[in-house]
Order: structure tokens, then C-alpha cells, then sequence
């Protein structure tokens, strides 16, 4: 039970349908939209496209998107794979020779073939009830009139607003300067593209003026892009993942997704008794700290482009997990992670929503980087992912940049499931941080028997490359037994993420809903 007597979030309970947003207007325009006759699909496209407008460095019609959905009157998960390939120019050797080890993270190299317009697309014809021209209006009015950046939303573009280049600067700055909380931000450009998505459909961006803006504004920035890499770009649905952790499934998005290392973690989890730890003591962060640091080991070896991924039954393979664990020393750390390229990437947006017939959608959408690649088309102001950044340079790598192919993804949406009945679409925010941002809600839902937004609320920890990031909600004595054990503690600078979570009661079928203070969102229901 919450202690209402210090700062926190109570959770959201409704008996028909909800939302949870990391915005206000998309939780509310998901509510109106299932209001008016749509279904948990409908809303979730509405409020995902609205949130590119509401929260512009996170993500945007030039990202990418994953989903899991459950549809009415079934319990079998499907998932969708809306991430787009490297134009047929992208090849490693190119950026070798020029000197690079890595992708540039902020030049037309590392922009692949945005996905999310199609993945909108296939969401809708598939499961959606309203059609997608219905669900694409609320975000094409407040793109036209305007959106008042929010606190979190404003932090973000005050501190991120450098990395935007050329034509971004245009686009997404005031006078040249970033908005400040309560500034409309529009996009008449966008708005117009996302109109003639709703007449057309998704060849209305991937073909025509739209996708030729796109192609030769990556062109003038040094990109090989040509406007044949966006043509027949496509959506595919495809097979979940999962594994079991004490009485329930973590169902969650196969490669080129990094979901695989959230199991990978919560198995070598059950070798340690979290449940006898301080939740936000030294132990419990120790022992994550470790898991993670050679749970991600394995993830930098492996996961790559579908058609690419080595032995992923070995990643989610107890028997791995269990080798793994014996590696953890309980007193001192690891070495810190190598860094990568994915360290530009800081948030994105995560959305879930269920409706009346118990439909469930888990979303997450991104641009990777705080404002992608920094960079956007000319006429229409698409900002680009540079979602390219995941790729790696190392020759023979499962996941070398090549032409076709679809980068290792940080972004992973999740369900939680009980003897096969979905109990909980949840999603974590934070780039590298989601897979084990997944095993520590998790945990803290299981082995603490805490609630969703208890879970959520809770501090975070994260070994980076630079140390061991550790949010200011421990205490100063956690911090400095983690140092004693060889963590270099450091603070993180803005907070670890965000999360979305809604917990399905299989007794009463009332919903609950939780969303981080992290974010300005919120959960909504009726």
C-alpha cells in the first residue's frame, strides 16, 4: 500500500478499457479514439503518431516501431516487426576505409529506411477497427495547431537541441533556439505528409514527393540513399518469444529486438534470492549490475537482422543462463561494458493499451538518438532515426551494416502471462536500458509483490560504459557500498527511462494502470 503521506503516484483503475502514454494528449486521444468505436489497435496507432508531435527528440514518423498485440477472445500473441532496412548502398567496407569503427551516429550513414509508416499501416488493416485515416486525424490537427511542450518533453530539447543540423534546425527550434515548457511546437509539414497517408496510404510516403524529399535531402548530407531503397518497404508479422519466471511468461519481441537478453537476465535472475534483498539496496543492484554486463556481452554477439541472428536458442537457453550466473561474483565487479554506438540513444516512447474486449497492445516507437541522426528532409521536416547506429563495422559480424539488412534494435515491447492468459502488457524506455529495465520490473512484480506503478516508481541502476548509473532515489550508503565492490558510481543525467504498464486481473477483469513519473504521461481508463 502506498504511503500517501510521501510524493508518489497512485495507480489507475478502470473496469472497461485504459491507456498508458508518456503524454497526457496521446492518453487522452487514445481514450477518445476507443470512445468512438475503435478498438485497443485504433487507439494505439492514434496516440503513437501523436506522440512523434508531443515528444519530437524521441520519436517520429522517420523511426521505427515493434508491437505485440493480443486480439479479443484469444490469448495468442502476435508481433510485428515494423523496423526498415539499410538502402542498398550501406556497406561497412565503405565506412572502414574511410577510417570509421563505428557508425556515425549523427550523419546520413547511420539512417536506415524509416519503418513505422508501414507498421501503422499493417496495424491497422489487420486489427484495426476504425481504418487508418480515423486514427492518423487527431495527430494531423494538433501537428497543424500546435502542441505545448510539456516539462520533461522541454528538458529534453533544451538539452539535446545541439545535436540537431541543417534543415532540423528549421523544423524543430524556435528562433533557433529549443522550446521551453508551455511553447507550441508545430509541424505544417508533417501534418500534410500524414494527410495524404490517410487518402493514400503508406505509398504516400514511401513513394512520390514525399520519399523523394527524404531521399535527396540524405543525399545532400552524404548518405548513398536513393528513392528505390523506400519503395515496397513493408511490415512483418512474426513469431513472439518468451520465457518463464516463476509462475509467469515474459513474452517479448524476437530479433532484430534486443528481447532475447531481457530473458536471458530474468533466467540467470532465478539463481539469486531477490526476494531475501533490500529491493533498492546494494545486493540487489550488484547482483543486476553483473547479469547485465554479460547478459549484454551475448546480445553484441548475436542479435542482428532476423536472417542474421545467430543461435538465438542458445540466448534463451536456461542452460546458458545458468553458466552465465556462475560468472557473477557477489562482491566485486566486472569490468564495464565496451562501449557502443547506442549510446546516443537515450529514450523513445512506449504505449499500451486495453480496450473493452480485452484486446492488448504493447507499442514502442523510436528514433533511436534524442532527435534520431539530428537531421530532416528539406520540404516536409521528417526527422531521421539513425536507428544505422546499431549496426557494427567488424567485418563478418552477424550484425555488419550491409544492404538490406535491419540493425540489432535496443526498443522491445513485452507482455506478462499467467497459465497462457495475458495478465500484463508492459514496455520500459531507455535505449540499452530496456532488456534489463524488462528483468527488473519483473522482479520487483514477482519476487517483491509490488504493484505496477510501486514497480515503476522504484529507483534504477544501470552499468554503462562510463560506470554504474545510479538514479538520486538510493541512498548515499547504497552508493558507496556499490563503489566499495569497484562500481564507479555515477548519477545519471536525465533520469533511467520510463515505463507503461497495465495489469489485467484475471479475477475481477478490472484494469490497473501505472505510468513513470519519469515522463509527463500518464494512465487513463473508463
Amino acid at each position: 500500500m502506498r504511503d500517501f503521506q510521501v510524493p508518489g503516484r497512485s495507480p489507475v483503475f478502470a473496469a472497461t478499457a485504459m491507456a498508458a502514454t508518456s503524454h497526457p494528449l496521446a492518453t487522452a486521444v487514445a481514450l477518445e479514439t476507443l470512445k468512438d468505436g475503435g478498438n485497443a489497435v485504433d487507439a494505439a496507432i492514434a496516440a503513437a503518431v501523436l506522440l512523434g508531435f508531443c515528444e519530437p527528440a524521441m520519436t517520429g514518423l522517420g523511426g521505427d516501431l515493434f508491437a505485440l498485440v493480443k486480439p479479443a477472445g484469444s490469448e495468442a500473441v502476435e508481433a510485428l516487426n515494423a523496423s526498415g532496412p539499410a538502402p542498398a548502398g550501406f556497406h561497412a567496407a565503405i565506412l572502414r576505409d574511410r577510417g570509421w569503427n563505428a557508425v556515425p551516429p549523427d550523419s546520413a550513414w547511420s539512417v536506415t529506411v524509416p519503418g513505422a509508416v508501414a507498421g501503422f499501416a499493417a496495424l491497422a488493416e489487420r486489427h484495426g477497427r476504425l481504418g487508418l485515416a480515423r486514427c492518423l486525424a487527431p495527430a494531423i490537427a494538433y501537428a497543424e495547431d500546435g502542441v505545448p511542450a510539456a516539462p520533461r518533453v522541454a528538458l529534453d530539447w533544451s538539452n539535446t537541441a545541439a545535436r540537431l543540423q541543417g534543415d532540423a534546425r528549421r523544423h524543430f527550434l524556435a528562433g533557433g533556439a529549443p522550446l521551453a515548457a508551455g511553447q507550441l511546437f508545430r509541424a505544417p509539414g508533417q501534418a500534410e505528409v500524414l494527410r495524404r497517408i490517410a487518402a493514400e496510404g503508406p505509398d504516400a510516403f514511401y513513394t512520390g514527393e514525399v520519399a523523394e524529399d527524404m531521399a535527396a535531402s540524405l543525399a545532400r548530407l552524404g548518405g548513398p540513399h536513393d528513392v528505390t531503397d523506400f519503395a515496397g518497404v513493408t511490415a512483418e508479422w512474426v513469431e513472439p518469444i518468451s520465457g518463464h519466471y516463476k509462475g509467469l511468461d515474459l513474452i517479448e519481441h524476437p530479433p532484430n529486438g534486443q528481447g532475447a537478453t531481457a530473458i536471458l537476465m530474468a533466467n540467470m535472475l532465478k539463481h539469486f534470492d531477490l526476494a531475501a534483498l533490500d529491493p533498492w539496496g546494494a545486493d540487489r543492484a550488484h547482483i543486476e549490475a553483473e547479469v547485465a554486463k554479460l547478459a549484454y556481452d551475448a546480445r553484441n554477439r548475436f542479435i542482428a537482422d532476423p536472417a542474421h541472428t545467430e543461435r538465438l536458442d542458445h540466448l534463451l537457453s536456461q542452460d546458458t543462463a545458468d553458466a552465465l550466473a556462475e560468472l557473477v561474483d557477489r562482491e566485486r565487479a566486472a569490468p564495464d561494458p565496451a562501449k557502443l554506438a547506442e549510446e546516443v540513444h537515450r529514450d523513445t516512447v512506449y504505449l499500451t493499451v486495453v480496450d473493452a474486449d480485452r484486446m492488448a497492445v504493447s507499442l514502442i516507437y523510436s528514433i533511436f538518438g534524442t532527435f534520431g541522426a539530428g537531421l530532416a528532409s528539406e520540404k516536409f521536416g521528417i526527422l531521421f532515426h539513425n536507428r544505422g547506429a546499431g549496426f557494427t563495422l567488424a567485418d563478418g559480424h552477424p550484425n555488419e551494416m550491409g544492404p538490406g539488412k535491419r540493425p540489432m534494435h535496443t526498443i522491445i515491447p513485452a507482455m506478462l502471462a499467467r497459465e497462457g492468459r495475458i495478465v500484463m502488457p508492459f514496455g520500459v524506455m531507455g535505449g540499452p536500458y530496456q532488456a534489463a529495465g524488462h528483468a527488473r520490473f519483473l522482479t520487483n512484480v514477482v519476487d517483491y509483490g509490488i504493484s505496477p506503478q510501486e514497480a515503476i516508481d522504484g529507483p534504477r541502476s544501470f552499468p554503462a560504459p562510463e560506470g554504474l548509473q545510479v538514479e538520486r532515489g538510493y541512498r548515499d550508503a547504497v552508493r558507496a557500498e556499490l563503489a566499495a565492490r569497484g562500481h564507479k558510481v555515477i548519477a545519471p543525467e536525465p533520469a533511467i527511462g520510463g515505463a507503461q504498464a497495465i495489469f489485467i486481473d484475471p479475477e475481477t477483469g478490472v484494469l490497473e494502470g501505472a505510468s513513470d513519473p519519469r515522463k509527463d504521461g500518464c494512465a487513463l481508463g473508463y
